[in-house]
């Protein structure tokens, strides 16, 4: 029993005596045994190891990753042989254009009062930052005169610049920031551009974004049309569209990309809200109409149109 009792007690006993020995070192013993462990001159190692020893475990590592950054190489050159840079390989979006607006700076609604300027000049600074790419002068320089009406197809191969019809600022006549370089505001008439390509919402214009390739229409015009979404058409008034018809010209389709359609600007129509009822929160839906156009998902107040809020005060 006494032997016994010994043995169970001897752990506690080593543990005892080696905290008792842990605790009788000094900083300069510890500090000793560091400078033994990162350089210990008799067996000559380094952190445990020697010179052989690293060398060969740092030749290792070198090959292995080596090896994976030639796999990674290899995989991503192999992906690129497949891909173009001109037209996308994979086209995931729908085909019919989606719309946004401008001016867009806090979210879908434009809301100023007439007699205070600073709650509409950013809007019309927007427009004017916008519309800088429409000057007549800068189309002049830049794009070519095109033949109305039909689809502007260019051959040739797919590296080739091509060439962008003009589509000057001055199209857009009361809502060119021309004549009247409030674009309406400073009377509660306000201007919004509408474009179009998928179609974004930018500074009052609609246009579309850009999809390579797309002819939209199917040889006809899309036009464009507004509405009160939900509440009286009398809160909207009238709505002037520029140019006149309120079209998207089918010579300016379609795109070829920004890599060889350097100097393409997208054509614009301009919605002019001359009799917009005054205080009120009127709810807007701007549509595209064309064949092949989807102005009706639910689901998606993006495609085909674009809904937003007018809040004009006196």
């Amino acid at each position: 029993e006494n032997k016994h009792e010994e043995k169970v007690q001897d752990p506690d006993r080593r543990e005892d005596e080696t905290k008792r020995e842990m605790g009788s070192k000094t900083w300069a013993d510890l500090a000793g045994e560091m400078k033994m462990f990162l350089w210990n001159p008799e067996e000559r190692t380094c952190l445990g190891r020697t010179a052989k020893s690293w060398g060969l475990i740092l030749l290792f590592y070198f090959i292995f990753y080596t090896c994976l950054a030639g796999m990674f190489a290899f995989c991503m050159y192999v992906m690129l042989l497949t891909l173009s840079p001109y037209t996308p390989t994979y086209r995931d979006r729908v085909s019919p254009p989606g719309v946004m607006i401008r001016p867009y700076l806090n979210g879908f609604t434009i809301a100023f009062n007439v007699s205070q300027p600073s709650t509409w000049q950013p809007y019309v600074d927007s427009m004017h930052h916008f519309l800088a790419a429409y000057d007549d002068k800068v189309q002049e320089e830049k794009n070519i005169e095109c033949v109305s009406g039909q689809y502007f197809i260019q051959g040739g191969n797919e590296s080739e610049e091509k060439k962008a019809c003009q589509f000057k600022r001055s199209l857009l006549q009361n809502c060119s920031g021309i004549q009247d370089p409030t674009f309406g505001y400073s009377k509660g008439q306000p201007c919004i551009p509408h474009a179009w390509h998928c179609i974004s919402y930018k500074d009052g214009c609609l246009f579309f974004l850009q999809i390579i390739g797309y002819r939209p229409g199917a040889g006809v015009p899309v036009s464009v049309d507004c509405k009160v979404q939900k509440g009286n058409e009398s809160d909207l008034g009238s709505v002037d569209f520029y140019p006149g018809n309120g079209t998207f010209d089918l010579m300016y389709y379609p795109y070829y990309g920004k890599i060889t359609h350097v100097n393409y600007t997208s054509p614009l129509v301009a919605m002019h809200f001359t009799d917009v009822k005054k205080n009120y929160l009127v709810p807007i839906q701007c549509s595209l109409n064309g064949k092949g156009i989807i102005n009706n998902v639910n689901s998606d107040r993006f495609l085909g149109r674009i809904i937003f809020t007018l809040s004009i005060g006196k």
